[in-house]
């Protein structure tokens, strides 16, 4: 008996088989240089496959990296910021998802990181998508917005680390604004200083 066209019967791990791929191209050549393409390839899919169960690759990293939330609604305040404002902004905005519901699942990768695990999807998130906008703003001299971002980057994984693991007071406790307006300042000299 011959079998039509289209998927086998039974169930089907295409779904997590691709989630598998991405994580490995993301982790290994970053978030701009993996493409759909390269995804299924390493899957053994077709394109399309990924398209269906995942929609865009930015959908798709959001899966693999277990986001609960769109990066790019919830991270919208900063690409809206004036430059003379961002850095508070860049306090006030991943601080607030910190201490949102949707920080559960950023402060569990962190501290999968802390443990020794992976910490290249991570890098990626945060240089390639969550602070990629800004990175572009404050790239005054060629190449001097890496430097900026990563100094922005090593700021704010000191203030997870302090406010959420080690939840040192009296920063534990600070509200979003208290916070933003003591941190912000050292965030914006790293941004534009």
């Amino acid at each position: 008996m011959t079998r039509g066209p289209g998927r086998p019967p039974g169930p089907s791990d295409t779904r997590e088989t691709i989630l598998a791929a991405a994580r490995e191209r993301f982790a290994d050549v970053g978030f701009d240089k993996a493409s759909i393409r390269s995804i299924a390839q390493q899957a053994g899919v077709d394109p399309a496959l990924v398209h269906h169960y995942f929609g865009t690759k930015h959908e798709l990293f959001i899966e693999v990296v277990a986001l609960p939330v769109d990066p790019a609604v919830v991270l919208a305040p900063l690409r809206d910021a004036p430059l003379d404002a961002l850095g508070e902004a860049i306090v006030r905005t991943l601080v607030g998802i910190w201490d949102s519901p949707a920080g559960v699942g950023a402060l569990a990768a962190f501290r999968a990181v802390v443990a020794g695990g992976d910490e290249s999807l991570l890098r990626t998130f945060l240089l390639e998508v969550a602070l990629k906008g800004v990175r572009d703003r404050v790239d005054q001299e060629v190449g001097d917005g890496d430097m900026r971002i990563a100094l922005v980057a090593s700021q704010m994984v000191g203030v997870l680390l302090t406010r959420k693991m080690l939840k040192l007071e009296p920063v534990a406790s600070m509200s979003v604004d208290e916070l933003a307006a003591r941190v912000g300042p050292t965030v914006q000299r790293y941004l534009t200083g």
